[in-house]
């Protein structure tokens, strides 16, 4: 298929969405677990700690005796589209709540350095050369978001997972499987 094609990548785009779908729908085990493993997995994805997102998210999974996989896939939520507006908020809603200004300069050269799609090493060294209060305000900010976050995205997967068990119920029983 041709890359320049808008039709092909609109099929591509598709195939993804249907693969991500169908991976969200396999899971399984108890509606519960499954959300919160999202929702942590979600909270994870939404901290800057982009090497860490997983790691994070499977070590809180744990912890809470959640899905592993879904904690896993709830990470995604990070991703390359996604990346300017996490940092964005998260220093934005940190640096509010920290009563921080004047740092807007060197939060700026910092979302140039991710918007530019520079090495996320680099991007971790010039946030921890610009002080204690930008990364304060990009941690704060990403655990204030991380918790609004993960309670609704617990809440929506914790209906999809009820109503997805409901569904395999049903298909189980009209099967005579029961």
């Amino acid at each position: 298929m041709d890359e320049a094609n808008p039709d092909s990548m609109r099929l591509k785009c598709w195939r993804l969405i249907k693969r991500d779908y169908l991976q969200w729908v396999s899971l399984e085990g108890d509606p519960n677990n499954l959300a919160l493993g999202i929702a942590l997995g979600v909270f994870a994805g939404v901290m800057p700690v982009i090497p860490f997102q997983t790691v994070l998210a499977l070590t809180l999974a744990l912890l809470f005796r959640a899905s592993k996989v879904a904690a896993a896939l709830g990470t995604w939520v990070s991703n390359p589209l996604t990346w300017t507006f996490l940092y964005y908020t998260n220093y934005k809603l940190g640096a509010w709540f920290l009563g921080l200004s004047g740092t807007d300069a060197l939060f700026r050269g910092i979302m140039n350095s991710i918007r530019t799609g520079e090495e996320w090493m680099d991007v971790v060294d010039k946030m921890a050369a610009a002080g204690g209060t930008i990364l304060a305000a990009f941690l704060t900010g990403g655990f204030l978001l991380g918790l609004i976050s993960a309670v609704f995205s617990y809440l929506f997967c914790l209906v999809f997972f009820q109503k997805v068990k409901q569904w395999r119920d049903e298909v189980r029983f009209n099967s005579g499987a029961w």
